[in-house]
């Protein structure tokens, strides 16, 4: 199976991931596991956003929003920079993006019926 993934472009196997690394991974998919978060995240995925423009864009009140935005930072998934008043909320990194735009893709193929890629 090794070679058979190394040929379709697969990364050879690395160590084993560690307790700590486990544990962020878990507490990144749940905060990813809550639907006005992930809206919240595939809009930051593609831009900066203060909260008015999130809560907008997703309909939903402020305060829930704000709460969200928080938890969302104290996990590590966004970052913030201050425009003058305003907080620009933004995903943190290519890697957040990426995991965003995975799980939407691969939504995508189940809910649409997409034949799913082959390995």
């Amino acid at each position: 199976m090794y070679a058979r993934d190394n040929e379709a472009g697969a990364t050879p196997p690395q160590e084993p991931p560690t307790g700590a690394q486990v544990e962020t991974a878990v507490e990144a998919f749940r905060m990813l596991g809550d639907a006005t978060r992930l809206r919240l995240m595939w809009l930051l995925s593609a831009g900066e956003y203060d909260v008015t423009s999130l809560t907008e864009a997703i309909g939903a009140p402020r305060p829930s929003v704000s709460q969200h935005l928080a938890k969302l930072r104290l996990a590590g998934l966004v970052r913030t920079r201050r425009d003058g008043r305003r907080v620009l909320y933004r995903a943190r990194d290519a890697h957040v993006r990426r995991i965003i735009s995975e799980a939407l893709f691969h939504a995508d193929h189940e809910v649409s019926g997409i034949p799913r890629h082959d390995d």
